[in-house]
């Protein structure tokens, strides 16, 4: 995560985007709070209010208690919340469960008004518009509706809630190291009424396709290429909509990697699964939503695993607990998932051009971030430049091309 900033802005421009732009006011707020909205993270100081300038739309509210020192700090909690124009948001910090609340109506009110009269102006964070577009591109299909969906009961994403998780069996040793670190003593001050709360809702996602009436031989075929099940999942969990499943995807790796969820976690490990494990979808019956799969992916690759970051400074450990070197290593589940998915769409002899483009690219950011080397599947043989083994490119859609990626 990167430290917010405010940038050289003129002070018009600045006032204008303080009226139009939403508050999220932080009353009593200590010191040395871990505090992060977006991609932007902030330690707090004394005089700390909240954050102001906050472009209308979905944010993901996240932060963590420290001690006296500055030096240890408690599990994080993290929310989604939608702002809109000019809208004033208020929370309070409870100095017992050390977390934010909600104030009253009358509270709201007077703050409210306090806050539009700018009497905390100078007590608030800018929101960092150079980091927008950043965020828009982890975001992109987040909405309200994804939101009141997928959000436990209470808004609060937490792995103090999730203690159940923590002795499924990992797979992996990327999965091992995660769990030691959510065995940390710091997680063990909180009491088991707390991590009794209900997680968020989200979609079921079968690790296997079963069916009693197929025979072995046609249930091995539907394992192996889960094109059927994802097309289910898609009619009965989702009502159609593919930019509703990118939009869980999109909200479980949020959770994750800024609200330290295990749970979120597991979610976006079992819908990367499901989309890297169909072969036929891809290059037939759902092309589109996987241009738009691997653009996400993409994204969230670029931006949360950079290697460089996980040891920038004390702030950053204190967010990217769960990053360390084994997600870098080719035992982890991404590696094998991407391993076995490329060659399906590289070496087809027809595919979209979107896609192609798109999965070139990302198997570039694994090689250049990762240090992965794909170069046993053969893939260097689709490079751009050559004839004979080059695969016949069709675009079934112009508009989500490359070259016109939207950010903002």
């Amino acid at each position: 995560m990167r430290m917010a900033s405010g940038g050289g802005m003129d002070p018009d421009t600045a006032l204008e985007l303080v009226k139009k732009g939403a508050t999220l006011l932080l009353l009593d707020v200590p010191p040395f709070t871990l505090l992060g909205i977006d991609t932007q993270l902030f330690s707090t100081g004394p005089k700390f209010k909240g954050i102001k300038m906050i472009p209308p739309g979905p944010h993901f509210i996240y932060y963590s208690s420290s001690s006296k020192e500055g030096n240890e700090f408690a599990p994080m909690v993290g929310f989604f919340l939608t702002t809109h124009p000019a809208e004033v948001v208020i929370r309070k910090w409870h100095q017992q469960e050390e977390r934010l609340i909600k104030v009253s109506e009358d509270e709201e009110c007077r703050y409210s008004e306090a806050v539009k009269r700018l009497e905390f102006d100078n007590q608030l964070g800018p929101y960092s518009l150079d980091h927008y577009g950043e965020w828009k591109q982890l975001s992109n299909y987040i909405t309200p509706t994804i939101i009141e969906r997928i959000e436990p009961v209470g808004g609060e994403i937490a792995i103090v809630y999730e203690s159940g998780l923590i002795d499924k069996a990992p797979k992996t040793a990327m999965e091992k190291r995660l769990m030691e670190q959510l065995r940390q003593s710091k997680f063990s001050n909180y009491t088991t009424k707390e991590t009794q709360k209900k997680g968020c809702y989200y979609t079921n996602i079968p690790h296997a396709v079963k069916n009693k009436d197929l025979s072995g031989e046609e249930l091995t075929a539907l394992n192996l290429d889960k094109t059927r099940l994802l097309e289910t999942i898609l009619t009965k969990d989702y009502g159609g909509s593919e930019d509703l499943l990118l939009g869980e995807l999109q909200f479980a790796f949020v959770a994750f990697m800024m609200g330290q969820s295990l749970e979120a976690f597991l979610q976006w490990k079992a819908l990367l699964s499901l989309l890297f494990s169909c072969s036929e979808a891809p290059l037939h019956t759902r092309t589109n939503l996987y241009t738009k799969f691997i653009k996400v992916l993409y994204h969230q690759l670029k931006h949360g695993f950079q290697k460089s970051r996980s040891n920038e400074n004390d702030q950053s450990k204190g967010i990217s607990v769960f990053l360390d070197d084994s997600w870098f290593s080719k035992d982890t589940f991404l590696y094998h998932f991407c391993k076995d998915f490329f060659p399906v769409v590289l070496e087809s002899p027809v595919v979209d051009g979107d896609l192609l483009s798109w999965t070139r690219k990302l198997k570039r950011l694994l090689e250049n971030t990762f240090g992965w080397d794909f170069k046993d599947n053969a893939l260097d043989l689709m490079e751009e430049d050559d004839d004979e083994f080059a695969p016949v490119i069709v675009s079934t859609d112009e508009s989500n091309s490359i070259g016109t990626s939207s950010i903002l």
